[in-house]
């Protein structure tokens, strides 16, 4: 809700009326929308007003939905109000044949705010913008999961790296010597209207083994361990619930080790690691490793490619 001076709640709160003729709209005619001063949300198109030399700007319709009509107490008049947030707009008349309509609002100024239709333009425009959200997960050697999140729909980016030790730096030699604490990890960018969270978690889980402690195949040290690198409270909450129906489901035979710790810092691997499986498929371990879970990957996970995959 919009903070509102003394003059503003008096008309909006309280009920009251502006004087005739001293309301900014009055004899406006800009092309846009008429907000309610107090929620912004939208009552009226510009369409909608016209001149009933009244000294109230007039409405002869509303925008579907948006104004909740009340008798007056007295039973003569009837009150017009913001269905959203139930401020005082003013009241509305029919029968007066101002219009082919036959309505009028009359609505005090002081009670909207107008947006032309330029602000609505760039508001629509920033509104277009994804808000992304971040995930950070280890799972083994970050060249597999890398190309493996990469290629999914409504993921942004993945930058291969290093996270979860107390060392405050961390680079390939040192975390491969296990005595950093961190581990690898991949710090991704997502569109939580294209994929959720949940989903990144399931793909996840399928896509290495998170049964088997500091350790995915011939992959070994702490450096390779299960871990969820939790950016917010729910996402320690979903990450714990699948783990949990996961265990419940017995879908391994031994128990799940993955850790599930609140993130705090990640350090971007060397340059050479992005897009590494990409770049470099043809080499030994890409064969061997990286490229079985991939494919496998593809085949669970068809339908959340990338177009381009």
């Amino acid at each position: 809700m919009q903070v509102l001076t003394e003059f503003e709640k008096f008309v909006i709160e309280q009920k009251g009326t502006e004087r005739p003729f001293s309301g900014e709209y009055v004899n406006h005619d800009a092309a846009g929308l008429y907000c309610c001063k107090k929620c912004l949300a939208p009552l009226y198109k510009s369409e909608h007003k016209f001149n009933a030399h009244c000294g109230w700007p007039a409405f002869d319709d509303e925008i579907a939905g948006a104004v909740d009509r009340t008798i007056d107490a007295d039973g003569q008049r009837v009150e017009i109000t913001c269905h959203q947030c139930g401020g005082h707009l003013g009241h509305v008349f029919e029968g007066e044949r101002l219009t082919d309509k036959n309505t009028r609002h009359c609505v005090n100024s002081v009670s909207m705010v107008f947006k032309s239709t330029s602000t609505l333009d760039d508001e629509s425009s920033n509104a277009s913008v994804p808000v992304l959200e971040q995930a950070t997960f280890g799972a083994g050697c970050f060249w597999c999961i890398e190309a493996i999140f990469m290629a999914l729909k409504g993921v942004d980016s993945v930058q291969s790296g290093y996270a979860g030790g107390e060392e405050k730096q961390a680079n390939y030699d040192a975390v491969c010597s296990g005595r950093t604490g961190h581990a690898e990890v991949v710090h991704i960018s997502f569109n939580p209207t294209i994929i959720s969270f949940e989903e990144l978690l399931e793909i996840l889980f399928k896509s290495h083994n998170p049964t088997t402690l500091n350790q995915q195949g011939n992959d070994k040290g702490p450096q390779y361990r299960s871990v969820i690198f939790a950016h917010t409270a729910a996402q320690v909450d979903s990450a714990n619930k699948m783990i949990d129906a996961l265990q419940q489901a017995q879908i391994w035979p031994d128990p799940i080790v993955t850790e599930v710790v609140a993130f705090d810092v990640f350090y971007p691997a060397e340059n050479y690691h992005n897009d590494y499986f990409a770049k470099h498929g043809e080499q030994p371990y890409c064969q061997l490793v990286v490229k079985p879970k991939f494919d496998k990957f593809k085949t669970l996970f068809a339908d959340k490619l990338k177009s381009t995959i």
